[in-house]
């Protein structure tokens, strides 16, 4: 039976013959219980240290809470970005408890009316998915007595080539089609709204640094034709993220460096302010998901590795998160990371589904019952995006590895 390739192991935990996060082992993180996502709080700190040597000053960065609303990891993060944005009232509450309003922008369409007076009355810039949306957001202000902080999502007529997820260039239930922006704009204008700008995003999960510059270059002409067709400039344009993060044999690391200096380049000259509002791309490489094997088990001439967390809690690593084709990600055994490989085995977690098969076929050190199976990439979409009510296994445990000093 010939292995199957996995994921690249993210630098920062592929130099040591045992897994070591924030000067602590595997095995001591995992000592209070598991299944188990660990974050590294010092390796989002460097991400972020990246990003900022990357872009030009004009380019505010932002946290997308969605990818990872851990409210600790929230309150590290927070201090080191210039805003948060939020997908629900849920995610809005968590980051009111670490950042003022003014530095929160809430997308998503099917806002509900409390969702969107929650929003005003808090002082939260509302990115407007419809015409629809607009007039009860309008009708809500008017209500409260509050002037609303408004941007308009725009449903681009482009599209992030090679991106895993497309969000722009089609029929979409996001943002308002580009050639209705204008008007929906001198709209809130006339009506007293304060208008935020723009929020323009075209798709996620891209490693191309030449499709993400292709992408931002015509982001921000749209946003410049947009403010010529209204008299207007936006206080603020939101570029989107899209920055991808290798899960997959083959998958190599977006070149932010190449992407910043062509937005350096493609911005000069220009007095509107930018934003890039990322998640998966600051968070994802600094997650691990720790299990601990339960069983060892052999089956018609193949080895089954059986642990204590699967689907329920990784959703994305048994490849039913949007994935087309089931590819590995990145996994190790934890306290022999640097030995050779010895078995060719299925990890699979402990729900009755042949859908609970967190790695396929992959060759690795012996391990044994007791032992921990680490699988990276994991601080995105994980834990909320996996279905933890199914079967009434227990929950997945998070924990922060300490943050970097700033």
């Amino acid at each position: 039976m010939n292995a199957k390739p996995i994921g690249p192991i993210p630098a920062d935990y592929a130099g040591g013959p045992q897994l070591i996060v924030g000067g602590r082992s595997a095995a001591d993180w995992a000592a209070a219980g598991t299944p188990l996502y660990l974050y590294d709080g010092p390796a989002i700190a460097a991400r972020i240290a990246r990003f900022r040597a990357a872009f030009p000053s004009q380019v505010v960065l932002h946290y997308a809470i969605k990818a990872n609303p851990f409210p600790p990891l929230i309150a590290a993060i927070a201090p080191l970005v210039d805003g948060i944005d939020v997908a629900s009232a849920g995610e809005m509450a968590r980051a009111l408890a670490a950042v003022p309003p003014d530095a929160i922008s809430f997308a998503g369409p099917g806002k509900r009316d409390a969702e969107l007076a929650a929003a005003i009355s808090a002082g939260v810039t509302l990115n407007l998915e419809s015409e629809g949306e607009c007039a009860r957001a309008l009708a809500t202000g008017a209500r409260l007595g509050i002037v609303p902080r408004l941007a308009v999502r725009v449903n681009p007529d482009f599209e992030l080539r090679g991106s895993g997820m497309k969000m722009g260039g089609r029929a979409s239930p996001f943002g308002v089609d580009a050639v209705r922006v204008p008007a929906l704009v001198r709209h809130i204008l006339a009506a007293g709204a304060d208008w935020r700008g723009f929020h323009i995003y075209t798709g996620s999960q891209a490693l191309s640094a030449e499709a993400v510059i292709e992408m931002q270059g015509a982001t921000v002409a749209l946003a410049a034709r947009l403010a010529d067709e209204i008299g207007a400039c936006p206080p603020l344009v939101n570029l989107g993220g899209g920055f991808g993060i290798p899960y997959f044999p083959g998958d190599i690391p977006l070149d932010i460096a190449a992407v910043g200096a062509a937005l350096a380049s493609a911005l000069r000259g220009l007095e509107t302010h930018y934003a890039i509002e990322l998640g998966r791309w600051l968070v994802g490489e600094a997650g691990i998901y720790l299990a601990r094997v339960i069983d060892r088990k052999e089956s018609q001439g193949e080895t089954f590795l059986i642990v204590d967390g699967g689907l329920n809690h990784h959703l994305a690593a048994t490849g039913n998160f949007g994935t087309v084709v089931r590819r590995n990600y990145p996994v190790a055994v934890a306290h022999r990371m640097q030995d050779a490989p010895e078995e060719i085995v299925n990890i699979v977690g402990p729900l009755c589904t042949p859908l609970d098969r967190l790695a396929d076929r992959v060759a690795l050190p012996r391990a044994e019952v007791g032992d921990l199976i680490a699988i990276f990439a994991s601080g995105a979409y994980g834990a909320t995006a996996s279905p933890q009510a199914f079967l009434g296994h227990p929950p997945v445990c998070e924990t922060l590895a300490a943050q970097a000093p700033v």
